[in-house]
């Protein structure tokens, strides 16, 4: 089994815009899942992979601003993943799934030959 963390706490603003200040446009996201399943040897560290990147979101003018102050990584979370879109959320963590996965039980390695 995989969770999912989303960290959206960065975030690009316009300091003023729209007659707000502090104006989220660009958030700076960093998705890490985590295996249940735990690495030998590690002291119960679980298996974990992350993927990072930057999601542009536009003023919505029909919802209510919410200040600088008072944004939550859960809001921000939710912002950024519905301007990524259902579909390319499930590709990403998937992506991270199979990366553990591919941890886990690799279906190649290096080696090198001795002298």
């Amino acid at each position: 089994m995989v969770t999912y963390k989303w960290n959206c706490k960065t975030v690009d603003v316009h300091p003023q815009e729209e007659g707000e200040a502090d104006v989220v446009y660009n958030v700076h996201w960093i998705l890490t899942a985590s295996s249940t399943q735990q690495k030998p040897d590690s002291g119960g560290m679980p298996y974990t992979a992350s993927s990072i990147g930057t999601q542009i979101l536009s003023l919505n003018k029909s919802s209510t601003f919410i200040p600088f102050e008072d944004l939550t990584n859960e809001t921000v979370v939710e912002w950024t993943k519905a301007a990524i879109g259902e579909e390319q959320v499930a590709a990403l963590e998937l992506s991270l799934e199979k990366e553990i996965a591919a941890i886990i039980t690799p279906t190649s390695v290096v080696r090198t030959i001795g002298e």
